[in-house]
């Protein structure tokens, strides 16, 4: 799969200088570039047929629209992955202190019930094999 981005990498960059230098010529104009200007735009009219063939061999490849807000933004697309990241573990420290207050109340609540009800308690650690509470 590495290789099917960098050749479309590949393919990019030849079509961007490709497009820098026609500017240059474009920006410049005389007669006598006519040819170079043709020249040019046949080698971005290849270029678009080369990354169109790289765009079908990773057409299972989905992007998240929000990377292309960044891109148009102009940030850095890696951006969006690293706040992905960090939303990511923030949720999961959220999601682990929520289980953690969970057990620790599920072993109080045994405990408790334990003392007021020990008889029904310990037929429920019987059924469900849990180990008296620390």
């Amino acid at each position: 799969m590495a290789e099917k981005f960098d050749n479309l990498e590949e393919h990019l960059e030849k079509f961007v200088e490709n497009i820098r230098q026609m500017g240059i010529i474009v920006s410049d104009f005389q007669p006598s570039s006519q040819t170079g200007l043709n020249q040019k735009l046949n080698f971005m009219i290849t270029g678009l047929q080369d990354i169109e063939k790289c765009r079908q061999q990773l057409h299972e490849i989905n992007v998240p629209l929000e990377a292309f807000e960044y891109i148009d933004q102009g940030r850095n697309p890696q951006l969006y992955t690293k706040e992905c990241l960090e939303r990511a573990l923030a949720k999961n420290e959220q999601v682990k202190g929520k289980i953690d207050t969970m057990t620790k109340f599920k072993s109080l609540l045994i405990s408790e019930l334990g003392k007021a009800f020990p008889e029904e308690m310990a037929k429920y650690k019987a059924i469900h094999g849990d180990d008296p509470p620390s």
